[in-house]
């Protein structure tokens, strides 16, 4: 009878660290879910920028051109 409720004991503790396991599991799917939108997002705007920068094109750029202003 002991040993029975040792086992019992045992199992209900198992089925406690599963389901703390499987909530941190989801937890981590969502975050990575979240992160690759974000990579997906940055990566658009990334290709955005470099569409609209001069010299975009893949021609020669002048140095000259990328001096500030004030010189």
């Amino acid at each position: 009878m002991r040993e029975a409720n040792n086992s019992d004991q045992r199992f209900e503790s198992l089925e406690v660290k599963l389901s703390y396991l499987e909530d941190l599991v989801d937890g981590l799917n969502l975050n990575i879910y979240r992160q690759q939108e974000q990579i997906d997002r940055l990566a658009r705007e990334l290709v955005q920028l470099r569409q609209q920068a001069p010299g975009a094109e893949g021609g020669e750029r002048n140095p000259r051109d990328e001096m500030p202003p004030h010189y």
